[in-house]
């Protein structure tokens, strides 16, 4: 299709009769053009002698058609603009997005006359489009500049990374299949795998790709807290999704429902699992990947960051012959790495281990670990009832979900086994009436259950920047504590280095509460008492709530008051 640009009589014309150019000029210039003249049209000869440039074509033709002209060379397009247009629609059209007017998105255009390429662009784009006129040339500099090889786009958003100066990501992906790179790969495979090295340098749990409205966003979950990152340009999401997705093998064909994988790799000769969850969302597929490092897992309890008198109640729960111990909590409490941690102090080659877990999230020496699988019928009641007939010392389930498993659980209990398990629930003593609540008879759990510890994790203050804090006189009060107690007290807060990214924080450990049950206890449970009642037994015993512990911790220099604040309920 011929272009309005190509047709230099009719842009002669119009320079004529918008007095442009006179009419000496006009016939100075054909009389450069044709074979021997050297000019191959009258506009090219107009150019070559000056009397026109690109700038004031297009403004004539902008003009004319109604439409506004623009001088790309003084505008600074925004970077969420250059982000609505993926480099191929750009290419393809053309065009060069300059900017918003509220939802509309304005995009050059070099032809007025081609209105198609407006049309096209609402349906390719799904959004209001508006066009203004600017020369060819300024357009096709500014698709180079923006809109080069993915390789060059891939290559000046490194440059942009922290660490990405003189570093070389050194992934390798344990699951083959899909390393056949193309040159048009290879620059996404260099940017998925510095995502993940710096999550991993930066010591995240998690990393969270999140598909928004006019960005791609990236976040790293540190000591617990999301923190954004650089986000890469939005027109290389789909890129970035998809080879996550094929690292994960997962369907990248399926964008519609949620989806899971698991990618296992190394980072400088360190084993790595990714658990990865994928969900649709109105924006592209949110990928969330939570970083297991095989080689980190605390086999000490001390690690922690119990005090002396808790590793003592611990190593007497875990060193009794039967029963259950429940460690409660919500999702990301650090339930699963402390039972980790007592198991490997009760492994031993004298006893027989078996866990069933979903996943499973380190692999322990020693200890006969199964792997829940609803998709072929192996779910926790399942493996738990096979596990029994194994003859197993110590049990541990993954979590208590639902009745038969709470059952199985209770009666592996009372059998002689000793079995670790966790419960999300908010404090200690609701351990006992969720049991109830989900099916097992009061005398069942009053018989079974030796101890439950609910359990949250609180920053580290780093060590590295640590320096002595006096708590303000509204902090005391929360605390409820008074200067005869403050005498022991070494408060602490970290102003922040480079070892912690200026965080002031490095690491985290347990708050707990912890209690084991007496005859009085199991006598309340079997006659039905409240998770109130329990729980003021437990502290008529001797029991510290999730916040006295926390405060222990902050006078002791560990944490800060708004860290233990933050994850626990104040006590009534």
């Amino acid at each position: 299709m011929s272009s309005l640009l190509d047709n230099n009589d009719y842009i002669h014309k119009l320079l004529l009769e918008k007095n442009i150019i006179n009419k000496e000029q006009s016939e100075l210039a054909l009389q450069m053009t044709g074979k021997d003249n050297g000019e191959p049209n009258v506009i090219s000869a107009l150019k070559k002698l000056k009397f026109v440039d690109d700038a004031k074509i297009t403004s004539v033709l902008a003009s004319e058609y109604g439409m506004e002209s623009v001088d790309l060379s003084s505008i600074k397009i925004p970077p969420e603009a250059i982000d609505a247009v993926t480099p191929d629609v750009a290419k393809e059209y053309r065009i060069v997005p300059i900017g918003f007017l509220g939802d509309i998105l304005k995009v050059a255009i070099s032809d007025p006359t081609d209105m198609g390429v407006i049309d096209s662009l609402r349906f390719v784009l799904k959004r209001d489009i508006e066009g203004v006129v600017a020369s060819a040339e300024q357009i096709n500099k500014l698709i180079e500049h923006y809109y080069g090889s993915l390789s060059e786009n891939v290559d000046s958003f490194l440059k942009g990374m922290d660490s990405a100066e003189g570093v070389e990501p050194t992934v390798s992906v344990e699951n083959k299949d899909d390393e056949e790179e193309s040159g048009d790969e290879a620059p996404i495979i260099k940017l998925v795998s510095l995502i993940i090295m710096e999550a991993y340098k930066k010591r995240a749990s998690d990393i969270h790709l999140e598909p928004l409205e006019k960005k791609f966003r990236v976040r790293y979950r540190i000591d617990g807290v999301l923190q954004e990152v650089d986000n890469p340009p939005k027109y290389l999401q789909a890129n970035i999704l998809s080879r996550l997705k094929i690292m994960a093998k997962i369907d990248i064909a399926e964008k519609r429902v949620p989806q899971d994988g698991r990618i296992q790799l190394k980072i400088q000769e360190k084993a790595l699992d990714l658990r990865v969850s994928t969900v649709p969302t109105s924006h592209g597929e949110s990928i969330v990947m939570r970083i297991l490092d095989k080689s980190s897992i605390m086999i000490d309890i001390s690690s922690l960051g119990f005090f002396p008198d808790d590793i003592n109640t611990v190593k007497k729960i875990i060193s009794m012959p039967d029963g259950i111990f429940l460690v409660t909590g919500p999702t990301g409490s650090g339930k699963t790495t402390s039972l980790y941690a007592f198991l490997n102090t009760v492994n031993k080659p004298t006893r027989k281990i078996i866990t069933v877990e979903d996943p499973i999230e380190y692999h322990l020496e020693g200890i006969n670990q199964v792997q829940v699988n609803a998709s072929i019928g192996m779910t926790f009641a399942i493996a738990l009832r096979a596990m029994m007939r194994q003859a197993p010392n110590i049990i541990m389930v993954g979590e208590i979900r639902d009745g038969e498993t709470a059952e199985i659980a209770v009666n592996a209990a009372l059998t002689g086994h000793l079995v670790f398990s966790t419960l999300h629930t908010n404090d200690a003593p609701s351990a006992i009436t969720r049991l109830i609540d989900i099916g097992v008879k009061p005398f069942l759990v009053a018989s079974a259950v030796r101890a439950v510890m609910a359990q949250r994790l609180v920053r580290r203050i780093c060590a590295n920047c640590a320096e002595p804090y006096e708590p303000t006189q509204t902090e005391l009060d929360i605390m409820k504590l008074d200067k005869e107690s403050l005498k022991d007290a070494n408060f602490k807060k970290g102003k922040g280095c480079e070892e912690c990214h200026n965080s002031g924080f490095k690491g985290r450990l347990g708050i707990i509460e912890i209690f084991m049950l007496t005859e009085d206890l199991q006598d309340m449970i079997f006659k039905g008492a409240s998770s109130y009642q329990i729980r003021e037994a437990a502290r008529r015993g001797g029991m510290k709530s999730l916040r006295e512990d926390g405060i222990r911790k902050v006078m002791s220099g560990l944490t800060t008051l708004e860290e233990v604040i933050s994850v626990s309920a104040e006590d009534s």
